[in-house]
């Protein structure tokens, strides 16, 4: 059982509390149920910095331990739901599995990038986003995000086989993947509008393969015209592009 509590004052919020938990308890034995008091934990759920004493919540006549955070629904939740725990635990969960997923992805050996890039996609990336709507405000903090960006990071640089000194942003481009932030935030987005809680209309654009975007080239015309009237082009060159063209 999950008590949170939020804060108010202390005297009737025990008061409140401790009625409810008879009428819990009551309802438990007419319906031939039992809560296990030392799986049962209570948090305040408090903005103070200092709280003024703590709580004494009971059931079945036994105290409740009162707890700052606690796990719920594979979410770690804490009283001052800054949810920077529950971040630290996805990160460091998911950074283990890459490092052990690393032993059999090597440069000239292992799996392929394809098939690491499909481990990610199935296994890191689902537990990285589960669930944003929950946790999206605290990751646009610079540590939070530093976090996240890390353990794609560390996933990007085994699909890519590339060297360490490499920027994430051109890894994101040599892996055609989405940078973890801006696909927190679309998955966000998404669920808003599913849930009907944004009715605005948006514009995204579908993920494609990065084999199939069209070279700058293509798109952007740079051009300009001197004062005779005659047209002046610029020839504009690509660094590392490894084409003659």
């Amino acid at each position: 059982m999950v008590i949170a509590i939020k804060a108010a004052a202390v005297a009737e919020v025990e008061n409140f509390t401790n009625m409810e938990m008879s009428k819990i308890t009551k309802w438990s034995k007419e319906n031939k149920l039992h809560f296990n008091e030392k799986k049962s934990k209570v948090m305040l759920i408090s903005r103070r910095r200092k709280e003024r004493k703590a709580i004494d919540i009971y059931i079945n006549n036994n105290h409740l331990e009162k707890v700052d955070k606690i796990k719920y629904l594979g979410i770690i939740v804490d009283s001052k739901f800054k949810f920077n725990e529950n971040i630290k635990y996805i990160t460091d969960r998911c950074t283990k599995l890459i490092n052990a997923l690393s032993k059999s992805s090597r440069i000239n050996w292992g799996l392929k990038h394809g098939a690491v890039k499909t481990i990610y996609n199935g296994a890191i990336l689902p537990q990285l986003l589960y669930p944003a709507p929950v946790w999206i405000e605290p990751i646009k903090k610079e540590w939070n995000k530093a976090k996240y960006v890390r353990v794609q990071r560390l996933s990007s640089l085994r699909i890519a086989k590339a060297y360490r000194t490499i920027s994430h942003e051109a890894l994101c481009i040599l892996t055609g993947l989405t940078s973890i932030n801006i696909k927190a935030e679309e998955v966000v987005t998404l669920y808003n509008i599913t849930t009907g809680r944004k009715k605005q209309e948006y514009q995204a654009d579908k993920a494609g393969n990065p084999r199939n975007w069209l070279h700058p080239e293509d798109i952007v015309g740079v051009n300009d015209t001197k004062d005779d009237g005659e047209e002046q082009w610029w020839h504009i060159f690509m660094d590392s592009s490894k084409n003659e063209q």
